[in-house]
């Protein structure tokens, strides 16, 4: 059964390879509390994506144990995985937009897949556009939009059904500073009604104006360098 006073991930001594080469992460082990909000930073090659993958269920560990939720991942029955992936809000670095959508029909996909009625579903995918400044693109098709605008389409999606863990993968990448600051505010917004963010960058100079905890992976483990207090172990 689930605990509020579980954390929302947990990795104990986890492994991770790829076929028969290096470990890309070796015995990690920490736990994130509901309603943190972390940047990971490391060199390109470190591994954040992998690590990330790991939270939203795209990986399995080599070794070791992941939770999510207060469930171990390796034991949870298949029946039961897609409902906890529900609770997971995820901007990938490729963004996985639909092609044949609009952009407000890509954003409304998870409310319309958990049963929202048509009418306040779009209400609540055009004021988040707005909000994101994409309210004259809302017709638009992937294709005929830009890398940045591509971008807050699949943070608007993955954000419109207030997730219970938000993970993302150099989310402010393809936009301008000013805009890379409006999108975390945003995630701080969603993070104040509850949501965990676990957000990887390499952004550094925006993670300086956020005073959340920071942690860097570089040889496989994950240590804090800076931000408000956090937890890992």
């Amino acid at each position: 059964m689930e605990s509020d006073n579980q954390p929302i991930v947990r990795f104990e001594n986890v492994g991770l390879r790829y076929g028969v080469g290096p470990e890309v992460l070796n015995d990690t082990s920490f736990a994130i509390e509901r309603g943190a909000f972390w940047f990971v930073m490391g060199e390109s090659g470190a591994g954040k994506s992998s690590l990330l993958k790991l939270m939203y269920l795209a990986l399995r560990p080599t070794r070791g144990h992941v939770s999510l939720f207060g469930h171990d991942v390796a034991t949870l029955p298949r029946r039961e995985l897609p409902a906890i992936r529900r609770r997971i809000g995820v901007v990938f670095q490729d963004f996985h937009l639909l092609d044949h959508l609009s952009t407000l029909d890509n954003v409304a996909l998870p409310l319309r897949v958990a049963g929202v009625p048509e009418a306040q579903a779009r209400e609540h995918v055009t004021e988040l556009l707005r909000w994101v400044g994409l309210a004259d693109r809302m017709d638009a098709k992937p294709h005929t939009l830009s890398g940045g605008e591509q971008q807050r389409v699949a943070i608007a999606r993955a954000v419109i059904n207030r997730p219970s863990l938000l993970i993302a993968d150099e989310p402010t990448g393809n936009v301008d500073d000013r805009m890379a600051v409006r999108l975390l505010y945003l995630f701080e917004e969603l993070n104040k009604i509850g949501t965990t963010v676990v957000i990887a960058t390499h952004n550094q100079a925006l993670v300086s104006r956020f005073n959340h905890p920071c942690y860097v992976l570089k040889d496989g483990a994950l240590t804090r360098t800076g931000g408000r207090e956090g937890e890992a172990a």
